[in-house]
This record gives structure tokens, C-alpha cells and sequence, in this order.
């Protein structure tokens, strides 16, 4: 179920005992997981081709204060804090089409990896 780079504190899924390179892993597996699921998604529902609406996708982790030592272990992980204090990944996928689509459904995907990790997470999208 769970990584097994993870430390062993980690597997009880409090994320307060996170440290920066568990996050780094948890934060690799929920882009691989939002890649994969794009990338199923553009094939298996366009038919390969990038078409119909444009957006943006995002995953945001709520819950965390940005001064806490979970925070300051997100930051040096690489998730960036949003205005709303949320911490976010935009474009989990790392896709390089536009479809909205394609792009929440890895949003979706990153969102579920967070969670089995005991985070509040959400995917958020928007259309351009």
C-alpha cells in the first residue's frame, strides 16, 4: 500500500513526522500517479488527441501551517505555499497538453495519493 521508501513513522500517517525526503517520495508517487492517470485518460477517452477545453489542474494539501516543521519539510520538498495557505502542486501530471480533462483527472489521482499518506487534500482545476 505504501511506498516502501518511506520511513516506517511515515507508514502510521501522521504527517508531522514527515521528514523532507519522505515528502520527496510521497510528492514523486503523486506525480507518477497523476501522469499515469492523464496519460490513460487522453488515450483511452480522446483517443490520443488533445482537444476540447483548455485549463489548469492543481492538487492543495490544507491543514498545514507554512511555519510548522511539517511546512518548512513541504517547502524544502518542493510544494509551494498558495495565497490561501494551502500548500499546492500545479500540473501534478506534468502534462504538456491543454485539455482540462486530462489534467483533473491527475489532479484527482495526486489527491488520493496524499491522502493514503493521512493528508487533507483536494484537486482543484479551472478552465482558461
Amino acid at each position: 500500500m505504501f511506498n516502501s521508501t518511506v520511513t516506517a513513522v511515515a507508514v502510521a500517517q501522521d504527517p508531522k513526522f514527515y521528514s523532507v525526503e519522505d515528502l520527496k517520495t510521497i510528492v514523486a508517487e503523486a506525480k507518477d500517479a497523476a501522469r499515469k492517470a492523464a496519460q490513460t485518460f487522453i488515450n483511452d477517452e480522446l483517443d490520443g488527441e488533445d482537444r476540447f477545453a483548455c485549463g489548469f489542474a492543481w492538487v492543495s494539501i490544507h491543514g498545514v501551517k507554512g511555519n510548522t516543521k511539517l511546512g518548512k519539510n513541504l517547502k524544502a520538498a518542493g510544494v509551494e505555499q498558495a495565497w490561501d495557505r494551502s500548500f499546492q502542486i500545479w500540473n501534478p501530471a506534468e502534462v504538456g497538453f491543454q485539455n482540462i480533462d486530462c489534467k483533473e483527472v491527475g489532479a484527482r489521482a495526486a489527491a488520493e495519493v496524499f491522502k493514503r499518506y493521512g493528508f487533507t487534500a483536494y484537486a482543484g482545476a479551472r478552465l482558461d
